[in-house]
């Protein structure tokens, strides 16, 4: 006989656990074929089976967070902890819609890598989302982050970029240093207008309950009960994402989003995203979200456009595209 043991467990979060007339528990039971017993603040669970004790336990801690964090537990949540724990496939479900602060705005995932990738954030306090342009990984981490600040789940959201972008530099953009960051925020700030509506916006900008800020701001900070998104985090160096990383404090959540093939650092410079997703992927409470070009829902050129850059390219003799004839007006290629 095996037993293990969760504590402390709060007494508001029992009921939305355990779930009405302990269906939740009386579904774990079945499951895993465990007995499991609340006590005194301590959950404990019994079985003959080790690894069956242990994926009880696991998806137990999982929901036990997701209810520390929501206040409640969906039937989706629960069906998806249970499945990933014991192998076997969660039933087929429409993707959930997204809170946003803007009436009559409904947001949901549209493919099933954005609906991975939503799931993991409600989970988990630190995700990478790592994927091509269009493939929905600040879009869909921004309304994330609205969500949870309309449900009080934090007090605030900070998003960040660091200000690298195709080989410019701030020294030579024109105007003050706001009017020189303002371009490498915009894609954010665009989403944040999109979701909530520009006065409101501005509203909560104002008051600080929405930071946007490029990285260099973020050292020496420490943020609590926040929702901090880094966007284009390719461009970030080893020691810039080790320093956002330990900005993380108490009831905060990270998503860390980028492409790590198009990586605008000098050369030999190692992206950290790409140091990151090597250190941090087995650490218990980060999750890795994958994207692929089957998950872009811009325009449907750009997918057949990130899979050409995919492939490799022919080279003919004289080291030109086979195929094609040189044309010496061309620019190349625009990003």
């Amino acid at each position: 006989m095996t037993e293990a043991t969760i504590s402390p467990i709060e007494q508001q979060i029992v009921l939305p656990l355990f779930g009405a007339k302990d269906q939740h528990l009386r579904r774990l039971r079945q499951e895993f074929d465990v007995n499991i017993i609340h006590r005194n603040g301590k959950i404990t669970v019994t079985g003959d089976d080790d690894k069956a004790v242990s994926q009880a336990i696991d998806v137990l801690e999982q929901l036990t967070e997701i209810v520390r964090r929501r206040g409640n537990l969906t039937p989706d949540l629960f069906n998806e902890t249970v499945a990933r724990a014991s192998g076997k496939s969660a039933p087929a479900k429409k993707h959930a819609s997204i809170e946003t602060l803007q009436t009559g705005k409904e947001i949901r995932p549209r493919t099933a890598g954005q609906g991975r990738y939503v799931d993991a954030i409600r989970n988990k306090d630190l995700v990478f989302a790592v994927g091509p342009a269009g493939s929905g990984k600040t879009y869909l981490a921004v309304a994330m982050a609205v969500e949870a600040l309309k449900n009080q789940m934090v007090q605030r959201i900070v998003l960040v970029r660091p200000a690298v972008e195709a080989g410019e530099s701030l020294g030579f953009l024109p105007g003050d240093m706001q009017a020189k960051i303002n371009p490498y925020l915009r894609p954010l700030l665009d989403a944040i207008h999109e979701m909530i509506g520009y006065e409101q916006a501005r509203n909560l900008i104002e008051r600080g309950v929405i930071e946007v800020c490029p990285l260099a701001y973020m050292r020496g900070r420490t943020l609590n009960n926040a929702f901090i998104i880094l966007d284009e985090a390719q461009n970030t160096t080893t020691s810039q994402m080790k320093m956002f990383l330990t900005r993380m404090g108490h009831h905060s959540k990270i998503v860390v989003s980028g492409d790590a093939t198009q990586v605008d650092l000098p050369k030999h410079t190692k992206s950290g995203l790409v140091d990151a997703l090597q250190r941090l992927g087995r650490i218990d409470g980060v999750a890795i979200a994958k994207l692929t070009a089957e998950d872009i829902v811009r325009h449907r050129l750009v997918t057949n456009i990130v899979k050409a850059y995919d492939e490799p390219v022919s080279q003919g003799r004289n080291g030109h595209h086979s195929g094609q004839r040189e044309s010496s007006g061309s620019n190349g290629a625009s990003h």
